[in-house]
Order: structure tokens, then C-alpha cells, then sequence
């Protein structure tokens, strides 16, 4: 049974950035268990969960696993910490010479060439890797079963549709909810399957749309941060009543201009400052937009707040305590060569405080050194705020719960492989 009051968690997009959720989700699920005690750990403390992205492929595995919270989390953990972008997108050089090399070939000589209008290369990489790992690794089929034991309330994830412009929130629940409509957004409710993960998580340019099927009509879509302008509100519409919100980038940069190179932008230098509006700029907008909400609702009288239909919301909202693209620049040199010879085309390059692109290489660094750096930032950066996550859960710190480090370890592991979907294989 999901905790109550009704509680959205809410994971935004970022690529090999959502490594950073999993290890927010990781210790938030340790605060638990060691302040609530002998509770059990099959408990679902989000009813609601909603991602986009990357965060809409950790949002799936923990919904169709939702009768499993702790187990599944630990699931998702191992999986971050042994990934490698193989398992992604074609990164051996056939691949890349498919698709990237054929595409930034189109982008400097031009489409009128014959023999490149009839290769056609629909993107930067080829993610058909992700595509059979979300068959394995994401059991949606297990969602009906959440929904009716009462595990889950409501699941949800975003795209953005090529063909119509606007953006979509796919959602399956527990019962109807009638569906909402404003400038430029729709949502929709249908069965979740992997096609939704992948048109989700199709980061622009970089990898192909994906075909869904709305009301009978085919079109293609996108990643879901693309004109998500209010990433908040699907939980809201699906009945939150608090929000959990997990970001992939600095919500606030520290005070002072920071300056790294007064040479004229290269291109993934441009690429990156792009990812960042589309992934970063619009939840700290809307959250920004919330506690003005927030705000103004507290000083309305009581029958007047009756009468709004408008509503404060509690949240808790953890994002990285540092620039993931100067952990970037750590790693550069972990993605596999065809990969940095591609990138290096467009502008990556160097690494430590002489890397250059590394806000476009962070989205796609899939390898387990940079992702198991976020995982413990995540890690971290909650349990810095342990005081603050116990008293927004109502959980009671119970002295002297802890256990042993090893014997909490022993006992995860042992809940992450009755949690492991029969063929899943963790690298």
C-alpha cells in the first residue's frame, strides 16, 4: 500500500544524468527504513510517480514494481552502477559511422547530395540498445496488478510530439481521471508501454522519434522535456497532495559570474546550453511558480481559500549540489572511442578545468565511473538534508535502529534479486 497523504514523485529528464534520482531514491529508502523500524519494505511511499526522459524510465521500474519499493530501488542502483552506454546506443564504429558520422556529413555538405538523401539518418546515435534493454528491464505488464492491490495510484510520463507540436502526458491509474487540456499540452489515458519510455527519452537530434499511436492517429514524438512548460503539473491534475521532486541540475547557481572562455561558443557548446533549457530551466521555473502560488494562498482568509480551487503544496525538492558538468569533465574519457571522435566533431574535447562540451557529454555519458560519481552526490545530498526529509514524511527517528552496514547490505541484495524481473540480466 502506497503512504498517505498522497504523495507524487516527480523525476525529471537529464539523460546519464538520472543516475543522480537513484541515488536520492537510495537514501531516502535507508531514512526509512532506519527511522520507521521493523516496517515493511515492500511499502510504496509515492502513489503517484511521474518522469520524463530518462526519469520516465526510472519512474516505470519502480510503478511496475511498486509492491517492492526498497528492493527495486536497489535494482535500479545496480543497474546505474555498472551501465555502460553499449547498453544505450550503438557506440562501436559501425554504429556511429551509421548514424552520426552520416548525419554531421548531411549538416555540413547538405541534404542535396543523392547518395546521403538516400541513407536518410534519422539521428545522431542509435539507441536500439535501449530499446531491448526497456523490454527486459521495465515489466509494465505488471501495472494492472499495482493499480488494483492499491501499490500504486497513478503512473505517468511525457513526450512531445513532432507532428502535432504539442505536449503529451501519457497516464494509466487506479481509476479514471478525466483528462486535462491547456495551451500547447493534452494528456491522455492509456496503457504505458515501452514505446512511451522510448519516445520519452528520445533526447533531440541525438536520438530517433519514436512512433505512438493517440486517439487512432500515428505520430511521432519526442523527448518529453521538449516544451514541458509546467513539469509539475500531471501530478497535480492525478491528485498530489505533496510532491517529491528530484532534479538532474543545480536548481541555483552560487552568487558571482563565472566565466570559462571568452572564445566564440563551439557547437556543443550550444548544444549543451540548449539541453540545459530543455531539461533544467522549465521544473525550476514551475517550482519557482508553486511557492509564489504557495505564497499568495497563505494570506487568502479561509473562506476564501474554500472557495479557490487552488490548493498548497508541500514539497520536498533535492537537486545536485554541484555542476554536473564539471563531474562530466572527470569522465570524458570513459565514453568509447567512436563516441569522443563523434563528439570531438562537434566540439568535445579536453578534459578536467580544458574540457570544452561537457554540458552535451553529460547527457550522454553512460558509463559506470561518471554515473556512480551522481549516484553518490545523491546519496549525500539527502542525507545532508536528513532532517528535512524525516520531517516532510512524518518519519520518526527511532534511536538505536540502525543496523549493521553489512547486514542491511546482505539483506538488499537478497530483496533486489526476488525484485529482479525474470530477464533481466544486471551487467
Amino acid at each position: 500500500m502506497y503512504d498517505t497523504p498522497l504523495t507524487a514523485l516527480v523525476l525529471s529528464g537529464g539523460g546519464a544524468r538520472a543516475a543522480y534520482q537513484v541515488g536520492v531514491l537510495r537514501a531516502l529508502a535507508g531514512l526509512r527504513r532506519k527511522a520507521s523500524g521493523p516496517r515493511s519494505q515492500a511499502s510504496n511511499p509515492f502513489g503517484i510517480i511521474c518522469g520524463t526522459s530518462a526519469g520516465a524510465i526510472n519512474a516505470s521500474v519502480l510503478a511496475a514494481q511498486a509492491d517492492r519499493f526498497d528492493a527495486t530501488v536497489e535494482v535500479l542502483t545496480k543497474v546505474w552502477q555498472n551501465c555502460s552506454a553499449e547498453q544505450v546506443y550503438r557506440a562501436d564504429s559501425l554504429g556511429v559511422i551509421r548514424t552520426g558520422a552520416q548525419w554531421l556529413t548531411m549538416l555540413s555538405v547538405g541534404w542535396v547530395i543523392a547518395r546521403w538523401r538516400r541513407a536518410k539518418p534519422r539521428s545522431l546515435l542509435d539507441n536500439t540498445p535501449l530499446a531491448e534493454m526497456l523490454e527486459r528491464m521495465v515489466p509494465l505488464a505488471r501495472l494492472p496488478s499495482m493499480f488494483e492491490q492499491r501499490h500504486l495510484h497513478a503512473l505517468a510520463v511525457t513526450a512531445s510530439s513532432y507532428t502535432s507540436g504539442e505536449h503529451h502526458t501519457f497516464y494509466d491509474a487506479a481509476v479514471p481521471i478525466a483528462p486535462w487540456q491547456r495551451s500547447q499540452r493534452v494528456a491522455v489515458q492509456q496503457r504505458l508501454t515501452q514505446a512511451h519510455l522510448l519516445a520519452s527519452s528520445a533526447i533531440p537530434f541525438v536520438f530517433p522519434a519514436t512512433a505512438l499511436d493517440v486517439a487512432g492517429v500515428q505520430g511521432w514524438f519526442g523527448d518529453g522535456s521538449m516544451r514541458q512548460t509546467a513539469p509539475l503539473s500531471p501530478a497535480v491534475h492525478l491528485g498530489a497532495q505533496r510532491l517529491v521532486i528530484i532534479g538532474a541540475g543545480r536548481m541555483q547557481e552560487p552568487p558571482g559570474r563565472v566565466v570559462a572562455s571568452s572564445d566564440y561558443p563551439n557547437l556543443a557548446q550550444i548544444a549543451g546550453h540548449a539541453m540545459a533549457s530543455i531539461f533544467l530551466d522549465a521544473l525550476a521555473v514551475d517550482i519557482e511558480r508553486m511557492k509564489r502560488i504557495n505564497r499568495t494562498l497563505a494570506l487568502l482568509p479561509e473562506a476564501a481559500l474554500a472557495d479557490s480551487q487552488l490548493r498548497p503544496l508541500e514539497t520536498l525538492v533535492i537537486s545536485p549540489s554541484e555542476r554536473l558538468d564539471d563531474i562530466a569533465a572527470k569522465h570524458l574519457t570513459a565514453l568509447p572511442a567512436p563516441v569522443r571522435a563523434l563528439l570531438r566533431g562537434v566540439g568535445v574535447g579536453g578534459q578536467g578545468k580544458q574540457a570544452r562540451g561537457t554540458a552535451l557529454a553529460s547527457y550522454l555519458l553512460f558509463e559506470a565511473p561518471f554515473t556512480r560519481e551522481l549516484l553518490a552526490l545523491g546519496e549525500a545530498d539527502t542525507l545532508a538534508r536528513k532532517d528535512e526529509v524525516l520531517q516532510f514524511f512524518g518519519w520518526k527517528w527511532v534511536p538505536g535502529a540502525e543496523r549493521a552496514e553489512r547486514a542491511e547490505r546482505d539483506e538488499l541484495a537478497q530483496l533486489a534479486v526476488s525484485a529482479k524481473p525474470p530477464d533481466l540480466v544486471l551487467p
